[in-house]
């Protein structure tokens, strides 16, 4: 058996209508960045096409194709460098692998939808979301508004991330989540709607916020959407009391705002803090002042790199000392950053293995690389 007989097994499945998607891999070609191919059938203006993907390093090219067409260019393709093929239907598998094939019972016994944009899966619902209307991201009939895309993308985002780091915390003990810095509101209702319509969950739901204003605009979508156990109360992270709080998030709390924030999560023994900071202001002027002569010297003569080397340090000493007081920390992307530029978040969950004097020298050593005298978060913690 051979590339012929896979080729052959392919146009049957076409024309049984038992195919299910197939892809091409272990690419050893001569064009340039090409990994893989994979193909679908989709449905063009009542017509059934073969859809092929090339998807290469940093971008991926569409073409649909006519039955005898795709099959033609599969072909091609397999004599032109890839070296694996794998084809799905709904009676069995094959591989193809450097002229052998292997037949297995299916992965997928039924036919995929013939769409030809697919939807991506939405973690907030627009339909029927008056929250989402009167805070100008959707029109009446639910669909998002041009200039709200990327206002969209960050909520939806934010909520798929929250999401998983719900999960791990047993379902019974959320019962209180307060929101510092809540702004506009807008990704506290998205959460409030998450945890209510999507989880279940009836827990309440605190923005807390600086400016008045913003505060009775929240009140006020969330009273005409009937939305229970949220509200938007007056208030600074550094006065309000978040006591009892099972889970604090703080979103772009300006330079040692983030770090009264973390204060308060550790204080209220919170189950999950979620952070993304913004400016790190106190520790690039530490490290300024403070600086040593070492082997980073060339990283941090220009401003520009000074400044990324400070906000890395400072998130870098925020999950070291979060560590330290029993929470396993995750740093990553937020949103990309074509979306914002603030998109560094920083969740950490409580696991209750506190006080690990070998994260304390890490914290120690890490200050005395950069000349640092004391980290903000450290200074409110006593350590």
């Amino acid at each position: 058996m051979s590339a012929k007989d896979f080729l052959s097994a392919f146009e049957t499945s076409l024309t049984d209508n038992s195919f299910v998607r197939l892809s091409l891999g272990n690419y050893k070609g001569a064009e340039p960045f090409l990994k893989k191919i994979s193909a679908r059938k989709i449905s063009v203006k009542n017509a059934e096409k073969i859809s092929l993907t090339c998807h290469y390093k940093t971008r991926d090219i569409v073409k649909n194709h006519d039955v005898e067409k795709a099959v033609a260019e599969i072909q091609k393709q397999l004599n032109h460098g890839f070296n694996t093929a794998m084809l799905f239907t709904t009676k069995f598998d094959l591989q193809l692998e450097r002229g052998k094939l292997a037949k297995n019972p299916p992965s997928q016994t039924e036919l995929p939808p013939l769409d030809h944009d697919r939807k991506k899966k939405r973690h907030v619902e627009t339909q029927g979301k008056f929250y989402l209307y009167a805070l100008n991201v959707t029109d009446d009939k639910g669909n998002v508004l041009k200039n709200a895309q990327d206002k969209y993308r960050q909520i939806d985002k934010y909520v798929e991330i929250l999401g998983s780091l719900l999960e791990k915390i047993p379902r019974g003990t959320i019962h209180n989540i307060v929101d510092m810095g809540a702004g506009k509101g807008y990704l506290t209702f998205a959460l409030h709607d998450y945890l209510m319509n999507t989880l279940n969950l009836k827990a309440k739901v605190t923005g807390v916020e600086m400016r008045s204003d913003l505060v009775r605009l929240c009140n006020g979508i969330a009273r005409d959407s009937n939305l229970a156990n949220l509200e938007f109360v007056d208030g600074t992270i550094q006065n309000y009391d978040a006591a009892g709080a099972n889970i604090l998030i703080a979103l772009h709390a300006c330079d040692t705002a983030t770090d009264d924030a973390i204060l308060k999560g550790i204080s209220a023994g919170a189950s999950l803090i979620v952070v993304a900071p913004c400016c790190h202001k106190q520790i690039r002027r530490e490290m300024e002042s403070g600086k040593k002569q070492n082997e980073l010297d060339p990283l941090t003569r220009h401003g520009i790199f000074m400044e990324r080397q400070a906000e890395m340090v400072t998130d870098s000493l925020r999950a070291l000392i979060l560590e330290y007081f029993g929470y396993s920390v995750k740093v990553f992307e937020f949103v990309g950053g074509e979306h914002t530029p603030k998109n560094v978040m920083i969740a950490a969950t409580k696991t209750g293995k506190a006080r690990n004097p070998e994260i304390l020298k890490k914290i120690h050593k890490t200050k005395d690389f950069f000349g640092i005298s004391s980290h903000h978060l450290e200074k409110l913690l006593k350590i």
